[in-house]
């Protein structure tokens, strides 16, 4: 004969029936299931309340207990995180205790847990991470070290017309100094935009970029119209290497805010898209915390670059005894009649000449070693392509130019 299954809430049922039959009386039933009067109460009244559930094993744990967030601290960490629904535990956190610094705020783990149990976090994809890339950050030590410029990806405003921001930050500080909705990306309407934030901000040591129009070509070492009028101002053009946007990861990291924030759903217009970015620009630098600083915001690190933007440009200037030639419309120089092609990029600009030997000379825009010159063949040659034929191109020593700060290349 099989063994008899049974449960406890099975045994309440059956002492609850027996009762209300009442063949029995009350003690004989508690006395027959062995258990005491007080319990058979118990569960008779439970019945009454709520029926079948209520005979169930209910939680013992405490309704309230000495660590539990109050529930108006709860209520404040939720109406933020509604607010502004891209921020996470850290950034909250700070964001309460600035706006009512007399409260004892719960950790960032707490704050995490809450919101995951109102459901106001979604779950990232766990991803395999690269070592991290430091290279291209090791001179962003300052404010106004570097500079990193990009056009985030276009898109189309509500009434059909193409708008590209272009967004420009300080490396260490993470300071939005521009974020501007274009309609193109021609190079007179980029470089009055750069214009208007060197006069605002003053100018930086190096402004890094990828190889893109309008801060490269295909010309010599990649110049582009934008990246020489930077050189005559005294600053160095840095470019990623192609398919590696990790190099300016800073930078990226800021766009993937921006598209959170901004781009979804577009607005009407390219003007009222523009003041969407203005918002987010004041609240990127002045409200936002950023864990790399620390949790201060952008703009409690950023200071104005102490190099002014100058009204008026002139020519680079070559030591004396170095011979000079300048570079035509069409992107031509000329050597004792020989029309050399350099790059239309550096046309109506004047370039200097470093002997090497007799033959061959190292040329220079400004500081930057563009190659060397092959006066014989009236060519020039690549630094590789002179490293490979034999030639030591290494210049004795960059010219002195009036700009202060520029680097030489090789």
């Amino acid at each position: 004969m099989p063994w008899k299954e049974t449960c406890a809430v099975e045994e309440r049922l059956k002492f609850v029936l027996d009762c209300r039959e009442g063949r029995l009386s009350k003690a004989a039933l508690c006395r027959a299931y062995e258990i005491c009067r007080p319990t058979g109460d118990k569960w008779l009244a439970r019945y009454a309340d709520g029926g079948l559930d209520a005979l169930l094993d209910r939680c013992r744990a405490p309704a309230r207990h000495p660590n539990q967030v109050p529930d108006d601290v709860e209520r404040a960490i939720l109406e933020a995180r509604r607010a502004r629904p891209h921020w996470g535990p850290k950034k909250l956190r700070v964001l309460l205790a600035r706006e009512r610094p007399g409260r004892d705020w719960p950790a960032c783990s707490t704050i995490g847990e809450i919101l995951r149990r109102n459901g106001l976090t979604v779950p990232r994809k766990g991803r395999r991470r690269a070592p991290p890339y430091t290279r291209p950050f090791v001179d962003c030590r300052e404010a106004n070290a570097t500079w990193c410029a990009d056009f985030k990806g276009w898109f189309k405003t509500g009434d059909g017309r193409r708008c590209e921001p272009l967004t420009i930050s300080d490396a260490h500080s993470r300071y939005l100094l521009r974020c501007q909705a274009l309609q193109e990306t021609g190079y007179p309407i980029v470089r009055g935009l750069f214009e208007a934030t060197f006069r605002e901000y003053g100018l930086p040591r190096a402004i890094r970029t990828d190889n893109g129009t309008p801060f490269a070509s295909r010309g010599i070492l990649g110049l582009s119209r934008l990246s020489v009028w930077w050189i005559k101002l005294g600053i160095v053009p840095e470019r990623i290497e192609p398919g590696q946007p990790q190099q300016n990861g800073r930078h990226e990291r800021m766009h993937g805010t921006l598209k959170a924030e901004t781009a979804r759903p577009p607005k009407a217009t390219r003007r009222s898209q523009q003041r969407r970015f203005d918002r987010f620009r004041r609240e990127y630098n002045h409200e936002r915390p950023h864990e790399a600083l620390g949790m201060r915001c952008p703009g409690e690190v950023y200071s104005r670059s102490p190099k002014p933007y100058p009204e008026r440009l002139g020519p680079v200037d070559y030591p004396s005894g170095l011979p000079v030639r300048r570079v035509q419309k069409h992107g031509e120089f000329y050597w004792h009649g020989h029309g050399v092609f350099l790059g239309e990029a550096l046309a109506n600009e004047c370039v200097g000449f470093e002997p090497l030997d007799g033959r061959y000379w190292t040329l220079y825009f400004s500081a930057l070693a563009l190659g060397v010159f092959d006066a014989r063949r009236h060519e020039v040659l690549s630094h590789d392509a002179a490293a490979s034929a034999g030639i030591d191109a290494a210049p004795s020593g960059g010219p002195s130019a009036t700009l202060q700060g520029l680097q030489t290349y090789s």
